[in-house]
C-alpha cells in the first residue's frame, strides 16, 4: 500500500516542483487610477480586476522612471537607467542601449531553461551606432540580449518606422520598396503633418507633425515599406495574437513572456469595436482595449491549463498623461476620472503619479487570492526576483530579490524606493524627499506638474498621499537623513 501511495503522489510532487511560467503584461502610460480595481468608475477593467481578485494588488508598486525608455531599460537589466548615459526617451532609429555583454533578465531566464519572448513595444534601440538598415536583418535586436522570440515595434506608435519587426527582420517587407528613415529632414514629395494637416484623421496638438502614416502625423520621417506599415486600429489585435502565439508555442517548457502592450500610449486609435465603450473618448476606450488584451492572455493560459503554475504580473512603465501630442479629446472628456488616483502628477513628473503605477500579481499555486499589500515594491527588483523564482543564478547592479514581497509571503517591502524623472527623489517608509529642482514647474505641452521647486520638498505620504503639504521646514533632520540616503544610492 505504501508503494502504491508513493506512486500516486510522485507525479503531483514533480508538478509542484516545476518552474513557473512568468508573464509580465506591461501597459504603457496606464495610471494607478485607470483601472477599476484601484477605484476607477468611468471605465471598467474586468480582466485586470480578475488578476487582483485571484491574486495580490499592490498599492505602492513603482516603475523606476516617469518615462518609458528608462523604465524598460531598468526592468530588463536590473540597473537604474540614470546610471548610464543615453537612456532617455529614444528616437525610433536609436542604437541598442542594452549591452549584450551585460546580464539581462531574459538571458538569465534563458540559461535557466526558459523560452523567452518579447511582444509589443521595445523602445530600447536596435542595431549598432552605425545605424539600422531596415531592409536587412538587424543583428542587435531583442534576440541579442536573451530573447528567443521577438515581435516588436522599434520604438513607439507615434514614432517612425511604423513597422513590426520579428526576430530582427521587418515583417512583410517588399525588397522592391525599401524603407528609409530620417529624424533630421523630410523626404521630398511626401506629406507631413504640417503640409497635409487638414487631411489627417487624427490631428496633432504638439510635436507629432512629421511623417504621415495611416493618416496620422508621427515623430520622424520615413518613406517606403508600404506593405509593411502597420494599421493603428489593428495594432492591439496584432500584438495580442503574437503574445497568444508565443504562449501556445512555448507550452511544453517553462516560458517568460514580456508582453509590452502599446496601449494606452498615443496615438490612441482603438479598434472600432471598442469605440464608445467609455465616455472618455479614445483614451478611455484604449483602456478597455488594453483590458481585453489582458483577458486574451488569461484565456490562453486557461485553455492550455497553464494558469495554476503561471506567475502573471500586470503593471505599467510610468504614470498617466492626458494630452501627449494628439487632439483626441482626452482632456475634454476626462470628467471626474482621476488617472493617477489619489496621487499628484503623472508621466514626466517626480511626484508620486509619475512612477506609482498599477502592480498586480497572480500565481494560483503560490499567491493568496483577493489580497492587498501596502509594501513598497519597485520594478528595479523584477530582474533579481524573477530569477530567484526561476531558480536562476543572477547578479544585477541594483536589483534585489523581492520574491517574498511579490508573492505576499511578507509585508516587508523595500525600505527605500528611488523615483526618477528629470531628477531623483527618494521614498523611505512614509517619507518622500524631493531635492531642489531646476526647470519648469509644469510642462506646457502636457500640462503635467513636474515637481521642480527651488527648495527641497518633504511629504508624509501616510497622511498626505497627494503631496500637498511640504514639511521640509518643519523636519530639517528628516530632510538631512533622506538627502544622505539618496546620495548614497546615487
Amino acid at each position: 500500500m505504501k508503494l502504491i501511495t508513493s506512486l500516486i503522489l510522485l507525479p503531483f510532487t514533480l508538478i509542484a516542483a516545476e518552474k513557473p511560467n512568468i508573464v509580465l503584461i506591461y501597459a504603457d502610460d496606464l495610471g494607478f487610477g485607470d483601472v477599476s480595481c484601484n477605484g476607477a468608475t468611468a471605465v471598467q477593467t474586468p480582466n485586470i480586476d480578475r488578476i487582483a481578485k485571484e491574486g495580490l494588488n499592490f498599492t505602492a508598486g513603482y516603475a523606476t522612471s516617469a518615462t518609458c525608455t528608462p523604465s524598460r531599460f531598468s526592468l530588463l537589466t536590473g540597473k537604474y537607467a540614470w546610471r548610464q548615459k543615453g537612456t532617455g526617451i529614444l528616437p525610433g532609429d536609436a542604437a541598442m542601449i542594452i549591452d549584450p555583454a551585460q546580464p539581462t533578465l531574459p538571458a538569465t531566464l534563458h540559461k535557466a531553461g526558459y523560452r523567452t519572448g518579447v511582444v509589443g513595444k521595445w523602445h530600447l534601440g536596435l542595431g549598432g551606432k552605425e545605424g539600422v538598415n531596415w531592409n536587412q536583418p538587424i543583428k542587435l535586436s531583442p534576440n541579442a540580449v536573451g530573447f528567443d522570440f521577438s515581435h516588436i515595434m522599434a520604438a513607439t506608435g507615434d514614432r517612425v518606422p511604423c513597422v513590426y519587426v520579428e526576430d530582427g527582420k521587418v515583417v512583410n517587407l517588399d525588397s522592391a520598396d525599401p524603407i528609409e528613415v530620417s529624424y533630421e529632414k523630410p523626404f521630398p514629395g511626401l506629406p507631413t503633418g504640417v503640409s497635409d494637416r487638414e487631411e489627417l484623421k487624427l490631428d496633432w496638438s504638439h510635436g507629432h507633425n512629421m511623417a504621415v502614416v495611416n493618416g496620422i502625423g508621427r515623430i520622424g520621417y520615413m518613406k517606403g515599406g508600404a506593405k509593411a506599415l502597420w494599421k493603428d486600429e489593428d495594432m492591439a489585435d496584432h500584438f495580442c495574437a503574437q503574445a497568444v502565439r508565443f504562449i501556445h508555442e512555448s507550452k511544453d517548457k517553462p516560458f517568460f513572456l514580456y508582453y509590452a502592450m502599446h496601449d494606452i500610449h498615443v496615438p490612441r486609435v482603438p479598434n472600432p469595436r471598442f469605440i464608445g465603450k467609455t465616455t472618455m473618448g479614445p483614451r478611455g476606450d484604449s483602456i478597455v482595449q488594453a483590458d481585453w488584451q489582458v483577458g486574451e492572455v488569461l484565456k490562453a493560459l486557461d485553455d492550455l491549463k497553464l494558469a495554476e503554475n503561471t506567475l502573471v504580473i500586470l503593471s505599467s512603465d510610468n504614470g498617466p498623461v492626458i494630452d501627449d501630442g494628439y487632439k483626441d479629446e482626452a482632456v475634454k472628456k476626462l470628467g471626474d476620472h482621476k488617472p493617477a488616483g489619489p496621487f499628484r502628477g503623472g508621466k514626466y513628473s517626480i511626484f508620486e503619479g509619475g512612477t506609482r503605477v498599477p502592480t498586480i500579481v497572480r500565481w494560483p499555486a503560490k499567491v493568496k487570492a483577493g489580497t492587498t499589500s501596502n509594501a513598497m515594491l519597485s520594478q528595479i527588483d523584477f530582474a533579481k526576483t524573477f530569477a530567484a523564482i526561476a531558480g536562476a543564478e543572477a547578479t544585477f547592479p541594483d536589483s534585489r530579490d523581492a520574491s517574498a514581497t511579490l508573492l505576499g509571503e511578507s509585508n516587508q517591502g523595500r525600505a527605500e524606493v528611488i523615483e526618477h524623472a528629470s531628477q531623483l527623489a527618494i521614498r523611505a517608509g512614509d517619507w518622500k524627499f524631493i531635492p531642489p529642482g531646476q526647470g519648469a514647474k509644469r510642462s506646457e505641452a502636457t500640462n503635467t506638474e513636474l515637481g521642480n521647486e527651488p527648495t527641497g520638498q518633504l511629504y508624509d505620504l501616510s497622511t498626505d498621499p497627494g503631496e500637498k503639504t511640504n514639511l521640509a521646514s518643519e523636519h530639517p533632520d528628516k530632510v538631512t537623513e533622506l538627502k544622505a540616503k539618496l546620495e548614497a544610492v546615487r
